[in-house]
């Protein structure tokens, strides 16, 4: 055996819950990474044990992810949207009854849905303790995210509060998991120098960075990213390998871009006679992405499109994973000669939806990668293992760093998102300064807790970066503002003494994450 493969999928989330309407487009988000990512990836699971087959997976749950499939008013909802998926799936089957080819596509797209919502429901509406059952198993290693996926380097001249998302990640990990996480999933791979100093203080034994936060450390790291480094503060870093994640990320080369692939931008929602589709949409009849595709890639800059073959594209997957495990032997083989007092590793992080929602093949790929590494000359492994082997690693200084465009922080500090951090920066202050109080009664300490979940949620990262690629840009906006807000809000009604405990019972119910907060994880 000449090294290792490590695999970590970032499963994140924003938090999208809206009691006070019936229905909501965004919630939908949720509803298809549970159909196409998370329930595909635990059948995928389910396989290898079944079969014998050794596998190690890295997921990471954010808080915000976490929370919404704890919750039963949105677990409830996810079984009314598929009901409502299925129903169109058998119409889809009535209508294309006498069309062959097409007819294949529908019965699988039948298949899907109902075999989904099966699984659901016999896991009690609930796949966390499915994800759990994995971990306590010894195959999966599953590791928090910055509670509400917090852009950190943005809270650096506040310490307390870029601490705060370390320790309410952490809390909120063990509700869920029971155990101490080993590691942490920092949002956007973003790090800043010193950063680490908080980690080491909540027990966290290793984080993710890119390629270039380690080649681009003080020192030199000996063995680039092919190992992990610590820091001064003796946390683990660990860096993506680019060759890996060219394969399945690049435009160019990528294995998603294949012809025979299922293509995500040709969905029934928009290509049917609206009277049809309408009843299998929201109330406002706007069409949408249902989930229902019949197509295939075909060709990336035509715009004809062929059937899709699910058998075709299944074959093409097996095909990609046996040629992906072929070219990590072959690096890890190379990396191997020049690495004698250790095996090398491999870290290939990607969005966990990726294998799924927007590579429909994705997890069948998977499944193969780990069915043609058992007969290889690689091995899977975590990083909280491969620490486990070797626990001396040079010590160096992280360079600042992320997985965004550019490499550093441009994507969330953009003339396009740039004016929410006086907002954010303001509402911090207002926190840590309630933080030093001592309430006078449950509902001065209820209204403290909740202006830290309206904090957290507004410091989510994926608002900023919604604001810069231009889409869905007014939700971003609105949900900043409205967190915010009610944050001021609660600011001023502590300090007069005059809590609206209506108000305060409403904005609990609708922003409820973090049943157990507790706001002095304010205070430093």
């Amino acid at each position: 055996m000449n090294g290792y493969f490590s695999l970590v999928l970032h499963a994140h989330l924003p938090y999208v819950r809206h009691p006070e309407y019936e229905e909501f487009l965004e919630e939908d988000w949720l509803y298809e990474a549970i159909t196409e990512t998370y329930i595909p990836l635990l059948k995928m699971f389910e396989n290898l044990k079944r079969d014998n087959v050794p596998f190690n997976v890295t997921l990471t749950v954010s808080g915000t992810l976490a929370n919404m499939l704890d919750d039963t008013l949105l677990m409830d909802r996810y079984v009314k949207h598929m009901n409502k998926m299925i129903k169109f799936c058998e119409s889809e089957l009535e209508r294309l009854k006498d069309y062959k080819d097409i007819l294949e596509v529908a019965k699988h797209n039948y298949e899907v849905y109902t075999s989904s919502l099966k699984f659901f429901e016999e896991n009690n509406r609930r796949i966390l303790p499915v994800f759990k059952k994995f971990q306590d198993m010894g195959n999966l290693e599953l590791i928090p995210v910055t509670a509400t996926h917090g852009f950190l380097p943005m809270m650096k001249d506040m310490p307390q509060v870029a601490n705060a998302q370390v320790k309410q990640a952490k809390i909120d990990y063990m509700r869920h998991f029971g155990k101490e996480p080993k590691g942490i999933w920092l949002a956007e791979c973003a790090y800043y120098p010193e950063q680490d100093k908080y980690l080491a203080e909540s027990g966290i034994r290793y984080f993710l960075v890119d390629a270039h936060g380690l080649l681009h450390a003080n020192p030199k790291p000996e063995y680039g990213v092919y190992a992990p480094c610590y820091t001064e503060n003796g946390v683990a870093a660990f860096a993506r390998d680019l060759e890996s994640s060219e394969q399945v990320w690049s435009s160019e080369i990528g294995y998603p871009g294949d012809a025979l692939y299922r293509e995500f931008h040709k969905d029934a929602g928009y290509e049917l006679d609206y009277d049809y589709v309408k009843p299998f949409l929201h109330s406002d009849g706007v069409r949408r992405n249902t989930g229902i595709k019949y197509h295939a890639i075909t060709d990336k800059k035509g715009t004809y499109k062929a059937l899709y073959s699910p058998s075709r594209a299944h074959q093409r997957a097996k095909e990609h994973a046996k040629d992906f495990v072929s070219n990590r032997e072959a690096q890890i083989a190379h990396l191997a000669k020049n690495m004698k007092y250790r095996k090398p590793i491999v870290v290939s992080p990607y969005d966990a939806e990726l294998y799924g929602h927007w590579w429909y093949e994705g997890p069948i790929f998977l499944e193969y990668v780990f069915r043609f590494m058992h007969n290889s000359s690689i091995s899977s492994i975590t990083p909280a293992k491969y620490l486990d082997k070797y626990p001396l690693n040079q010590v160096v200084n992280v360079s600042m760093s992320s997985w965004g465009a550019n490499g550093y922080y441009d994507v969330w500090v953009d003339s396009s998102n740039d004016y929410v951090y006086r907002h954010l920066h303001k509402a911090a202050q207002k926190m840590m300064e309630l933080a030093k109080w001592e309430p006078n009664s449950d509902l001065e300490r209820r209204a403290l807790n909740q202006m830290a979940r309206e904090l957290l949620i507004a410091q989510t990262s994926c608002w900023e970066f919604i604001m810069f690629t231009g889409t869905m840009v007014g939700y971003a906006k609105k949900k900043i503002s409205d967190h915010t807000n009610r944050l001021f809000k609660l600011y001023e009604t502590l300090k007069n003494h005059e809590i609206d405990e209506a108000w305060l019972s409403e904005i609990e119910s609708r922003d409820n994450i973090f049943p157990e907060i507790d706001y002095r994880i304010y205070r430093g």
